[in-house]
């Protein structure tokens, strides 16, 4: 792994750790310890071969970047620009874009998100903390469920695109003649489907985009590539153990790196770059993933 450099300092940081002083040194050693792996991450280099690709292919994956709560515009710019300094050829975002109240402002997340560049696109799907941030439900966090969070999720599709990220909800499109991209609804809406989202890829190598990779066991045929975050690689792990904590049905079968689904299929799943929960790390460094891939 390539180290980069670190991100500004989260704003959180210094009240963060003066409550946990507050709580005895040991205490806030640790806390501190955890804020600083948090608020670092790595450009992971990876490769695979993609049968269907006539040409090599960059991807680079950004995922989970959780907006709002611990994240601010000054960490999602060091990240924009370490993607933009690897010159994808396509950049792609897992989810989990927002940690906002349904009544918060986007705007700051958007103006970087537009500053990304790559000669093929840049494209999303929705995470399960997207849908908390539209309102779909209650949240632990205080936010409360809206009836219009339908129109909600309209408007903000239609502010990430004009940002220059179209979001694909079971949907795909040809993004270079030899490569189909697909992108699913998040997996904990009920309405995830890939046969829709990998529609008319004819022979083309297929990309699939989901936020969750809880859809892996069940996918309905083989494809090239899946692409999922969501887990955060348990976001704090132990020595010797691993992750107490996994959010997924499967428990650390896909807390990340290199998994397998259905029909042997290759999947990566990345760390992500923010946090959820509590704004540590331990042992898992947040991730932006740079994929080569050739045919």
């Amino acid at each position: 792994m390539d180290a980069s450099p670190p991100s500004p300092p989260n704003p959180l940081r210094r009240r963060v750790l003066r409550g946990l002083l507050g709580g005895g040194l040991a205490v806030g050693a640790l806390g501190g310890a955890g804020l600083a792996q948090a608020a670092r991450f790595g450009v992971v280099r990876e490769r695979l071969t993609l049968p269907g690709l006539r040409a090599p292919l960059r991807v680079a994956f950004l995922t989970d970047l959780h907006y709002g709560l611990y994240v601010f515009a000054p960490q999602v710019r060091a990240w924009v620009d370490a993607a933009n300094a690897e010159r994808p050829d396509l950049i792609l975002i897992g989810g989990d874009f927002l940690d906002i109240r349904s009544d918060a402002d986007p705007a700051p997340l958007l103006a970087e998100l537009a500053r990304l560049r790559a000669p093929l696109g840049v494209f999303g799907v929705w995470g399960n903390h997207d849908y908390d941030s539209f309102g779909r439900g209650d949240t632990r966090r205080g936010g409360r469920a809206r009836p219009d969070w339908a129109q909600r999720r309209a408007g903000l599709t239609e502010a990430f695109e004009h940002a220059g990220v179209p979001i694909l909800l079971n949907a795909g499109r040809a993004v270079r003649d030899d490569l189909w991209l697909g992108g699913v609804d998040d997996f904990w809406q009920d309405d995830t489907d890939p046969t829709a989202a990998l529609a008319g890829a004819g022979e083309r190598a297929t990309l699939l985009l989901s936020h969750n990779p809880d859809l892996l066991p069940d996918l309905p045929g083989p494809v090239g590539l899946v692409l999922c975050g969501h887990t955060h690689g348990g976001q704090v792990r132990l020595p010797f153990v691993g992750a107490p904590v996994v959010p997924s049905r499967y428990g650390q079968r896909y807390a990340m790196g290199w998994v397998r689904g259905a029909y042997g299929t290759p999947a990566y799943v990345s760390r992500g770059l923010g946090t959820s929960g509590i704004p540590f790390r331990n042992l898992c460094e947040p991730e932006l993933t740079l994929l080569t891939l050739e045919g």
